[in-house]
């Protein structure tokens, strides 16, 4: 994964940051103009939702209203390509309707 040195990155990321939280492997990640930034220490790692069998990339169809890209949907990296986060369900635009591509914990 890659690491950021948050002396280029002008925002520390924590409760109250104002960027949606995302539970990801037993810790918190936080999204960010499209990244899923997770703090440590004086750096930040680029995460991402991993293909698995809860999140597969696959064509599901689900029936959407919108388009997720400009709809105010918030991106969030989910293996090779980017999903949007709907109800807690990551959607992924394909030709005329979205695929669910499953879960994802939003902390509240």
């Amino acid at each position: 994964m890659p690491k950021l040195n948050l002396e280029r990155h002008n925002h520390k990321h924590g409760p109250g940051c104002g960027h949606t939280s995302i539970l990801h492997h037993g810790h918190v990640d936080y999204l960010h103009s499209g990244h899923l930034h997770h703090q440590e220490g004086k750096f930040l790692e680029e995460h991402e939702i991993e293909i698995s069998d809860e999140n597969k990339n696959e064509c599901k169809p689900v029936s959407c209203r919108g388009s997720h890209d400009t709809d105010g949907s918030e991106a969030i990296p989910h293996g090779d390509h980017v999903d949007f986060i709907v109800n807690g369900r990551l959607h992924r635009i394909h030709d005329d309707h979205c695929d669910d591509h499953g879960p994802v914990l939003v902390k509240q």
